[in-house]
């Protein structure tokens, strides 16, 4: 098996010249890259993140719970291109450079024993984000990196992740946290646009009742039924411009 080689990068991440094989690199805790794929869906409003168990063979974190997808850059490539890859390798997500959003970097830096062997891990880790469904009884997952997948809320993994660490999850807590912040702001912005929307509708509906009130003699009834009918309108609109929103974002992204 040819032995893997990596870029050699600066504390951004970015390649310095040199390269380094896979063994040196966690022998001697020099710095490369990885890429980190975060699977997310939302479950009845609630944000959930698609964890993967560590195979037992793994050279570190065996059998621990951890980021959907990841795996090392190899020498030569780009972070979407090894991210595209590993989603495919391992989970049989066959995504293209559009279903991925880019979220951010982080340094990962520690040196820990497995297997009765010194592992020294230095990374610069880009990490995407995948929201497209996914049925993971369907996933065709990769044996040698992985024992299974599951699904787990995203606010009950962060809780488990801080100080005392739960050891069934190994997620690092940079990837982590910048997830949790992309997704927070989404279902922030989401929120915001659907209360607005409601209010809107109210006060049309109010308008309306009033009209068909002082029309009909019945303005109690009438005022109740239009800021009943004017929310759902408003909720209507404001779902419409978030899905506009979001094709426009994906046209912006090509």
């Amino acid at each position: 098996m040819t032995e893997e080689i990596f870029d050699i990068v600066d504390e951004n991440g970015n390649p310095t010249g040199d390269t380094v094989s896979r063994a040196q690199a966690h022998e001697e805790g020099i710095r490369h890259r990885t890429a980190h794929i975060w699977v997310v869906r939302d479950n009845m409003g609630r944000p959930e993140v698609l964890l993967q168990k560590r195979a037992l063979n793994k050279d570190s974190f065996p059998g621990r719970y951890d980021t959907s997808s990841a795996g090392h850059i190899q020498a030569g490539d780009e972070p979407l291109e090894s991210a595209i890859r590993e989603l495919s390798e391992e989970l049989g997500i066959k995504a293209n450079k559009d279903d991925l959003e880019f979220v951010g970097t982080f340094p990962i830096q520690y040196e820990k024993e497995f297997h009765g062997k010194m592992f020294k891990d230095n990374e610069i880790a880009f990490v995407y984000v995948y929201q497209k469904d996914v049925d993971i009884n369907k996933l065709s997952i990769q044996k040698e990196e992985l024992d299974s997948v599951e699904w787990f809320n995203l606010e009950k993994v962060y809780k488990a992740c801080q100080p005392p660490r739960d050891e069934k999850f190994c997620v690092p807590m940079g990837g982590l946290e910048i997830v949790r912040k992309y997704v927070n702001e989404k279902y922030q912005a989401q929120g915001e646009n659907m209360s607005k929307g409601m209010i809107l509708g109210m006060f049309i509906g109010m308008a309306i009742g009033i009209a068909l009130g002082a029309a009909t003699g019945k303005m109690g009834t009438n005022m109740t039924m239009g800021m009943c009918v004017g929310m759902v309108i408003g909720m209507s609109v404001a779902v419409a411009h978030r899905n506009d929103q979001e094709d426009k974002d994906e046209t912006v992204k090509r």
